[in-house]
């Protein structure tokens, strides 16, 4: 086996065992009994791999253009393009739906390993060395502290990783003036599969392009021009994708704003070393044969003077960049991120990984540089002690690995010594990283937080909202008490909840108004369980109390109002919940107390704690801006002046409604006389049919910009999507077209052609000059 295809081998082999070791050690699944549904792992990256597996299946509601199932029917190519684009992520659908998490888990060890290749790869490519160091290196980066502490959650961002050693080989292509053709597919690819970290990663290798252009003496402007339109042509061809999520983002409800605050120098200095663990500090930790080697090189007489210095100050640079709020903005393209700060930590862990190999391409190093890159080591770690970020098997683990790797650089080359080197330097690095992915998944579980995994109560759950399904006859909402934050993309079914970075604006508005519980600062949308919404929204099925319930008093899903103006909804959800229905169905209560044989409801966003009418009790979690309770039933009223028992005071005298069932019928009736007849769902639209009579018709659907119908501007009614009928008509035809696609595909024919013309002008232009036959 050649030498290259082995070292990359290794390097994914080491990756895979440490990942996989660590969580064994940490009992943490699918190794053992404590689980890894936590934040946003179980809130988004499961239930969307959950909905992929159907797309691939065809047995989602909806396609790549709209999602019927969460939010009440939502776009969906900005979250395909922002958790679902990866290459790797079409095999979830090689496992059985039930076994999703072990899906995503297996496509997360993977990810680690191609990263680990990669890096192998590139250091292969850029100069001379020992092929297993290259190998121990390479798994290495794709081990550093922000993979097995962040990525191993966010697996979407694993792509980064996997991007910065391609894109710093895509510009030693440029550098060379090699692969026009590859060179653009190559930075397409790693921009669709996460452009969030690809730009990330776009950025570092442009800084180690610079390094490697000036370390050569081949700095010419020409090459740069190079650079240049290779990146843009590249991610000109991403553009059908990235276009959608730019502007899906632009019409999301606003997430939460910070201001950046650099962390503490020890802080930083300690997250360099093995075992430790802060969500708001860079995870930079790498080997120690990687630390080692990467202060070598200003020791190490066999570097060139130049390049002695320029690897080491790129990483000072990036370092010193990463703590600036100007250089934080722009490595996070210049929005302070809505939690960990330090995202672009694994750039800092490859430029690491990229000065040691600088130490060893020049000839092993040589006493004085071993001394040298110790003694920096060593000064790192005194550094960090203060830090209450550092533990006692940090310094044990970092100290016996710097003892571990001086020796096996002090060793003879050959014979059994070389092996003996070889053994010490990846035990080290297979300890390390370990013992820090077992700490890592040990605090995530006490620090952040968590959701109940995947189980048999689970699948009985999903199977009987797959049983009760009608769509789009009536929706079936997954119901309470909720698993994550996409229970509809988990479980089955077509709910109101939803979670993503792309949350529309106009859906949290909607909701909000009509009595809505979230978190997140109203990304995080929850069900709302209540007979109004319920008619409103056409649920004919949710889940409550253990097992699938039904009602008959639901509306199809579009209905016919009135001419009129819409609907301004007010501050309370029980009045919007009424101008939306179109009848009074709510009375006031009396002295308190709501009247005997009405269900009693309370709105009290901002309480946290037990409430209870009789026998019944109910919780709540609310506390705006970071969460709002949702609006809850207290059952019915059985007894004459009866009041709640609420874990505060009363918030206001319209925090109770007190709901006429009765009413309720009568409403839902009325309109059913002038609702659609049929409807006809499509992955990307709906069409309906409805009797003559005029009016607007209203699609139980948020109004997201996007939406085209046939013969009419879409307007809102209610935040619902509607469009005015004239005299006659009968039909309604909408199709939905993510905002930014046709621009999209425009920007990326534009590219292809670029491409075309680089990788052949010279046909290209004999073709257009030729004679017409």
């Amino acid at each position: 086996m050649p030498k290259n295809s082995r070292a990359c081998l290794l390097a994914a082999l080491l990756s895979a065992v440490a990942v996989c070791g660590g969580d064994a050690v940490a009992r943490v699944f699918p190794f053992g009994p404590r689980h890894r549904a936590v934040n946003d792992l179980a809130n988004q990256f499961v239930p969307f791999h959950a909905h992929l597996w159907d797309l691939l299946r065809g047995r989602a509601d909806g396609g790549l253009l709209l999602d019927w199932r969460a939010g009440w029917g939502t776009s969906f190519l900005p979250d395909y393009g922002t958790y679902l684009s990866s290459p790797f992520a079409p095999l979830v659908a090689l496992f059985p739906r039930a076994d999703v998490e072990c899906a995503v888990y297996a496509i997360t060890v993977l990810k680690t390993a191609v990263a680990a290749a990669a890096m192998t790869f590139l250091l292969r490519r850029l100069g001379p060395g020992a092929w297993w160091w290259a190998a121990v290196l390479g798994a290495s980066y794709a081990l550093c502290g922000w993979s097995l502490a962040e990525g191993a959650y966010n697996p979407m961002w694993l792509d980064g990783l996997i991007a910065f050693p391609l894109l710093c080989l895509v510009g030693e292509w440029v550098r060379e003036g090699r692969r026009p053709l590859l060179g653009p597919l190559v930075v397409a690819v790693c921009w669709v599969a996460n452009f969030y970290t690809a730009y990330m990663a776009t950025l570092g290798a442009a800084l180690v392009l610079l390094v490697r252009l000036a370390a050569t003496d081949s700095f010419r402007a020409r090459t740069l021009g190079r650079a240049a339109v290779t990146a843009g042509t590249g991610v000109g061809l991403a553009a059908p994708v990235l276009l959608p999520v730019l502007l899906g983002s632009r019409h999301a409800h606003p997430g939460l704003v910070r201001e950046f605050a650099p962390v503490a120098g020890t802080d930083f200095l300690a997250r360099l070393l093995p075992v430790t663990y802060g969500f708001a500090t860079p995870a930079a930790f790498v080997c120690t044969a990687a630390l080692l080697l990467a202060a070598a090189p200003a020791f190490h007489r066999g570097v060139p003077v130049r390049e002695r210095w320029l690897w080491p100050g790129l990483c000072a640079a990036v370092a010193a960049s990463m703590q600036w709020g100007p250089t934080h903005l722009l490595w996070h393209a210049f929005a302070t991120p809505n939690g960990s700060p330090y995202r672009q930590t694994f750039v800092l862990s490859g430029v690491l990984v990229l000065t040691a190999r600088a130490a060893l391409a020049h000839g092993r190093p040589d006493r004085r540089a071993v001394a040298g890159g110790a003694a920096v080591v060593l000064v790192l770690a005194l550094g960090a002690l203060p830090s209450p970020v550092l533990t006692p098997w940090a310094l044990l683990l970092a100290g016996a690995g710097l003892a571990a790797v001086a020796g096996a650089l002090l060793l003879p080359r050959r014979g059994r010594y070389g092996a003996l080197a070889a053994l010490l330097v990846t035990g080290t690095l297979l300890g390390q990283a370990s013992a820090t992915t077992a700490y890592a998944d040990r605090e995530r579980l006490v620090r952040l937080d968590d959701y109940p995994p995947l189980g048999a109560e689970q699948e009985r759950r999903a199977a009987a909202l797959a049983a009760a399904d009608g769509w789009p006859a009536y929706r079936t909402d997954p119901g309470l008490p909720r698993v994550a934050g996409n229970d509809p993309l988990l479980l089955g079914g077509q709910g109101a909840a939803y979670y993503s970075s792309h949350t529309p604006a106009v859906l949290t508005a909607t909701l909000d108004a009509l009595g809505g519980g979230w978190t997140s600062r109203g990304r995080n949308l929850l069900g709302l369980d209540n007979p109004v919404t319920d008619a409103l929204f056409g649920v004919g099925a949710r889940w409550r109390d253990g097992r699938v319930v039904r009602t008959e008093t639901f509306l199809p899903l579009v209905t016919v109002r009135p001419p009129g103006p819409p609907p301004a909804y007010g501050r309370s959800p029980f009045r919007n919940q009424e101008l939306l229905l179109g009848s009074r169905v709510y009375e006031a209560p009396h002295a308190g107390a709501c009247r005997v044989g009405t269900e009693v409801f309370l709105w009290a966003p901002d309480a946290t704690g037990p409430a209870r009418l009789g026998g019944r009790e109910v919780r709540l979690l609310g506390g705006r801006p970071k969460r709002q309770a949702a609006m809850v039933s207290l059952g019915f009223q059985r007894t004459p002046g009866l009041r709640p028992s609420l874990p505060g005071p009363l918030p206001d005298s319209g925090a109770l409604g007190c709901l006429d069932h009765d009413r309720l019928r009568t409403a839902v009736t009325a309109l059913r006389a002038r609702a659609a007849t049929s409807v006809e769902v499509t992955p990307s639209g709906l069409r309906a049919v409805f009797p003559p009579g005029g009016g607007t018709a209203v699609v139980a659907a948020p109004r997201l910009a996007g939406w085209h119908c046939e013969g009419a501007e879409p307007t809102a009614y209610g935040g619902l999507l509607a469009v005015p009928l004239g005299d006659g008509r009968t039909e309604l035809a909408c199709s939905f077209r993510p905002p930014g696609l046709r621009a999209g595909l425009a920007a990326g024919a534009v590219a292809g052609l670029v491409l075309l013309v680089r990788v052949r002008p010279g046909s290209f232009l004999r073709r257009r000059r030729a004679p017409a036959g």
